[in-house]
Formats: structure tokens, C-alpha cells, sequence
């Protein structure tokens, strides 16, 4: 009996410690503990310029700018220092690879640029943008997932590239890429939305050669939360640097309130969250998912702040925000948090081990916790609502 007593008294002790502490900083701390150094982001073994640590960094900076705490300022800083030479250039990234997974880590540029003045900072902004002009495009002018990847588009695809090249327009002065901001989510539409659910397909294959791309459509077999989770988010931050009066502004935001629209249908009526495979909940092996979850959350709750959808989307974000930290969220002993349900890694194609875009397929990946594009979001997202 003293033992569970005193067990209890510790659990209590741990959550008290913890009273009137933020989501988002608990999260990042916690992240932070599990990973000492930013090059450990993504349960990697060595330094890399990955989408996942760009994701996670980009958090950090938010709750650095919103605690004005300069450990986690500090914290990327020391792997940007690591990473990026005075010349501009990037440890282990080469332009011509065409993989726009890598892109998206350049969003930390951004900041450090500005508290920094290192020009260096600026000519790898200018690095990564080089590989964007050059980027091989499908007929109609998407970027391709990757050039190992030909004729491909993946709903992923848009949120590497699309935030990274808004805030280029800015620092670099080149208006003209709002247009192909635009193209990019409107083609994404054009190709990969399915009117009968709502939804957009995880791949299109323009060249119908791939063995998971439908004959006529090209597209792929199934809905994959996280995917369409990207394109989202991809939508919501683009929007906050393409001009209100560019011509294809309000098309793009009617492409957001769509899908949000289109979401409401998916969400399980008991946790309010969606499944791996978006539109077949309940069905075997099927499970909520928490990645694609926490993307939808943080695009409804920041359209609805934005202005880019209905007020009532704020409500709707609140609440399912509330429901992701009871089904995903849980306490470690230590007091760390940690998000659990998190699908690691899914695509299609491939060669050592082809992924043909089944339903088995999407569900047979690895299920683990903590990973970053749970992580990342859901930092984002708490900051949002200054939970």
C-alpha cells in the first residue's frame, strides 16, 4: 500500500511541477530532452538536412519567438551553424539530387537571417531556390515529388517546396513565384481531387507507367491522411505571403474550404480524429492516426484566425484539439510529454521495397511515438491557441 501511495504522490508531484506550463513549450522541451542536438531530430544517427528536423526546427523557433527564450533560438542556430558553410553552402545537400523532401528545411534560414544578418544564411536561401528553378515538372508545370520519383506528383510534395518559396518571393524580390505558387496547388487540385469524396489521392503519375497509378487517371489507389494533411497546411502558410490581390488567390482559398469541409465527414464520431486511411474508418487494421490529425487541426484552427475560413472552423479546431491531447498525448515518467499513434513514413513506387499504395500497404508502415510530423504541428498548433 505505501508503494502505490508513494507512487501516486510522485505522478502528482511530476503534473504539478508542471501546473500552468504551455503545450507548446512542455512539447518542445520534451523534444528537446529526447534529442539534445537538433541533428538527433528524426531519430537520426548522423547530421542531415531532412524535412522532418526542418519541420521540428521551425517549432522551436515559434516557441523561441514566443517565450523569447534563447535556448531554443540557440538550439537551431547551432545546427544551421553546423550545417550551413560561409559560402552558402549545405553539408550533404546537392541541388541536383531534385529531392524536394530537402527543400523544406530551408525555412530556418528565414529567421536566422533576420536576427543574424549572416550572409551566409541568405546564399543558402538562394542555394535551395537555384534547385527550384531548375526543378523537372510534369507537362502541365508540377514540380516532380523527385527525379528518382519521374512524372510523379505527391500531395506531399506542396509542403515542401510551396511555404519555402513564398518567403523567397519576399527576401528575394521575385513576385513571379506567387504564380507558380498558385499553379502548384491548383494543378494539385486539378489532378488529384476525387469529387465523390471530397478527398485528393496521395500520388499522380503522369506518364500512367507506375504500377500503383490507374491506367486512365493516373492516380493512386488510396486517401492517405497525412498526405492531404501536407497539401492543407501547405495552403494555410502560402496563403500568409501570397498578396490579396493576386488572381488566383480566392481560387486557392476555396480549394482550402473545401477540403476542410470535406474533412468534417472523416472525423470518427467518438475521438473526433481520422484514420490512416482517410475515408475507410473502422474498416480492419484501419487506426486514427495522429500526424494527418494534428495538420488538419493546425489548417482549420489557422484559416479560421486568418480569415481564410469560417469562423466556426476556430471552434471546430478547438475542440478537436482538445480531443487530439486526450487520445495522443500522454506524460512520460520523467514529466516529458509524448505523442503516441504516429504513422513514420509512407509513399509509393520505390525499388527495394515497392510500394504499391494499397490499403495493406498504408497500414502495414511502422507505427511509433514521437515522431516529427506529429511533433512539429502540434507545437505549431498549441502556439496558435497559446495552449
Amino acid at each position: 500500500m505505501k508503494k502505490i501511495v508513494l507512487s501516486v504522490l510522485m505522478v502528482f508531484a511530476v503534473i504539478s511541477s508542471h501546473a500552468g506550463e504551455k503545450n507548446y513549450k512542455r512539447m518542445t522541451d520534451s523534444e528537446m530532452k529526447r534529442c539534445p542536438e537538433a541533428w538527433m531530430l528524426d531519430f537520426s544517427k548522423q547530421p542531415k538536412w531532412n524535412y522532418c528536423h526542418g519541420l521540428v526546427m521551425q517549432s522551436v523557433l515559434q516557441t523561441w519567438d514566443k517565450t523569447g527564450d534563447d535556448k531554443y533560438y540557440n538550439y537551431v542556430y547551432e545546427f544551421a551553424d553546423m550545417m550551413v558553410g560561409q559560402d552558402g553552402s549545405i553539408k550533404g545537400y546537392k541541388p541536383f539530387d531534385y529531392n524536394i523532401d530537402r527543400v523544406n528545411t530551408g525555412n530556418i534560414l528565414f529567421p536566422l537571417l533576420a536576427k543574424t544578418g549572416e550572409e551566409r544564411f541568405r546564399k543558402a536561401v538562394e542555394l535551395q531556390r537555384g534547385q527550384m528553378k531548375t526543378h523537372p515538372r510534369t507537362s502541365a508545370g508540377s514540380f516532380w515529388h523527385k527525379k528518382v520519383y519521374p512524372h510523379q506528383v505527391w500531395l506531399d510534395g506542396l509542403y515542401m517546396a510551396c511555404p519555402f518559396l513564398a518567403k523567397s518571393a519576399v527576401l528575394l524580390d521575385e513576385p513571379e513565384i506567387y504564380d507558380d505558387l498558385a499553379l502548384q496547388i491548383i494543378d494539385c487540385h486539378k489532378f488529384l481531387f476525387v469529387e465523390e469524396t471530397g478527398l485528393y489521392k496521395h500520388g499522380y503519375d503522369e506518364s500512367r507507367k507506375q504500377k500503383w497509378a490507374d491506367k486512365e487517371t493516373g492516380l493512386s489507389p488510396n486517401y492517405w491522411s497525412r498526405s492531404i494533411g501536407w497539401y492543407m497546411m501547405a495552403i494555410v502558410d502560402v496563403l500568409d505571403y501570397m498578396p490579396e490581390n493576386h488572381p488566383q488567390r480566392a481560387e486557392v482559398i476555396d480549394i482550402l474550404r473545401n477540403l476542410s469541409a470535406s474533412l468534417i465527414k472523416y472525423q470518427d464520431a467518438k475521438t473526433g480524429m481520422w484514420y490512416q486511411v482517410t475515408d475507410k474508418g473502422g474498416q480492419d487494421g484501419n487506426y486514427l492516426e495522429s500526424t494527418g490529425s494534428i495538420m488538419y487541426i493546425y489548417s482549420w484552427i489557422k484559416g479560421a484566425q486568418k480569415g481564410y475560413l469560417d469562423k466556426s472552423y476556430l471552434k471546430r479546431g478547438k475542440k478537436a484539439y482538445g480531443q487530439f491531447v486526450k487520445q495522443f498525448v500522454k506524460e512520460e515518467k520523467d514529466g516529458t510529454l509524448s505523442i503516441t499513434s504516429c504513422c513514420a513514413v509512407a509513399g509509393l513506387g520505390g525499388e527495394k521495397f515497392y510500394r504499391d499504395g494499397t490499403y495493406e500497404y498504408y497500414i502495414s508502415e511502422p507505427v511509433r511515438d514521437n515522431d516529427p510530423k506529429s511533433v512539429g504541428p502540434f507545437i505549431m498548433t498549441s502556439i496558435l491557441l497559446d495552449k
